[in-house]
């Protein structure tokens, strides 16, 4: 999809940049025009790496995205994804002459740290690894990519807003996976939700408990959460690897202990936390799945009873998803047409995302009165056919990898 209508921007040049609210127009109307081939300069435009991507200069914080989408001359169908690829509107059919309104939230960050004082240990900046310095989750930029056969978006508003932060912390089975066909269950759970709520997704490819805390990732999370937010946090995948020493934590021990240092954190602050469990890897024994991470799941759950922190067992919502598919539909749910057996694709980070929401609604959070209101029934071990599931396919930026879990 290439947009070829002019484009036109309204600032309000007098007002600080994260005071302002703006609107962009698609369809040739109002405000400033600008070509549609425009690459991103003076806070507005396209990536240069495509046309589909558009951007806007925002400091960070939560943005409320109002989005028209229909267009006079025939019928429209648009997938919104933000930043680095999360899902935020899923084929949303307008018919010709149509016009339709939605609205999402998006979460803007950078790598920024409130320098410490002067002899404090500590960081002006998350240390980065070098592939999230390609990544738009880290650019100062709300970015939005504009997808579909037949999109038809005839104006955005962009404006700040304050709403409750749903802060995600883990692995790569959580994180904001950067190109197709990889994809993670965080980076599908915006569509779940209404826009009064931000989901922030900090998590991150090859992280651990130990790893998160010094790389300072867990330092930017705190130093930006404020009461009334909730902060999910899921970690086992690399945690359980003895085989890295700097990382490594014990599922009876330290594990345990990290998640109890964690919780008080959040909790001191008032961010109410909530452990869920990891997915597991697609390792059969016959007909079933054998796990290869229960010591961390009953861990987790553990805790979870000691400090009565509710807990999302998504390591079971995940073995009854691949033993409904079994052991030959199974791969269709994983990255790299199905040789990778930890890391899914579009499919399966949307079922277990599904199952996350279902999750908060089971365990009767609050956090469940954000929800979408006309979620259907569902259950992982009725998953939807993925000869039948379809979701617009981003751009691909690049051919990284995940180098861990």
């Amino acid at each position: 999809m290439r947009l070829t209508a002019a484009l036109a921007v309204t600032l309000a040049a007098a007002a600080p940049l994260q005071a302002q609210t703006r609107h962009f127009t698609f369809d040739g109307t109002g405000g400033t025009s600008v070509a549609a081939n425009r690459t991103y300069s003076d806070g507005y435009g396209y990536e240069p790496s495509s046309a589909r991507l558009f951007s806007v200069a925002a400091q960070p914080g939560n943005y409320r995205v109002t989005v028209t989408l229909g267009r006079s001359d025939r019928a429209t169908e648009t997938a919104i994804k933000a930043e680095t690829r999360r899902l935020m509107l899923d084929a949303v059919r307008v018919p010709a002459g149509g016009r339709i309104t939605c609205t999402f939230i998006v979460n803007v960050r950078d790598a920024a740290l409130v320098p410490p004082p002067a002899q404090a240990p500590g960081s002006s900046s998350v240390l980065l690894k070098p592939r999230e310095r390609r990544s738009f989750s880290w650019d100062g930029r709300l970015t939005l990519e504009i997808l579909g056969e037949h999109p038809g978006v005839a104006a955005i508003t962009v404006e700040p807003v304050s709403v409750p932060t749903i802060f995600l912390l883990g692995d790569s089975t959580v994180t904001d996976q950067q190109a197709e066909p990889a994809a993670s269950w965080g980076q599908m759970l915006p569509v779940f939700f209404r826009p009064d709520v931000a989901i922030a997704n900090h998590a991150e490819s090859g992280e651990t408990l130990k790893s998160f805390l010094t790389e300072l990732r867990l330092a930017k999370v705190l130093e930006t959460a404020k009461p009334g937010d909730w902060a999910l946090i899921q970690f086992g995948h690399n945690d359980q690897k003895a085989n890295w020493p700097q990382t490594y934590a014990a599922a009876d021990s330290t594990y345990r202990d990290y998640l109890r240092t964690w919780i008080a954190e959040f909790r001191r602050r008032g961010v109410t936390p909530v452990l869920i469990t990891s997915p597991d890897r697609r390792n059969w024994a016959g007909r079933r799945i054998r796990s290869t991470l229960a010591d961390y799941v009953a861990a987790a759950k553990a805790v979870g009873v000691e400090l009565r922190v509710p807990v999302i067992d998504l390591n079971a919502a995940s073995i009854a998803f691949y033993e409904a598919l079994g052991p030959e539909r199974a791969p269709l749910a994983f990255n790299d047409g199905g040789r990778d057996a930890t890391h899914h694709d579009n499919y399966g980070a949307w079922v277990l995302a599904r199952s996350v929401a279902k999750g908060i609604a089971d365990t009767r959070l609050p956090l469940a009165h954000h929800l979408q209101s006309n979620l259907p029934p569902f259950n992982p071990a009725q998953p939807p056919d993925p000869a039948t599931f379809h979701l617009a396919a981003s751009v691909t930026r690049d051919s990284t990898r995940p180098d861990g879990s």
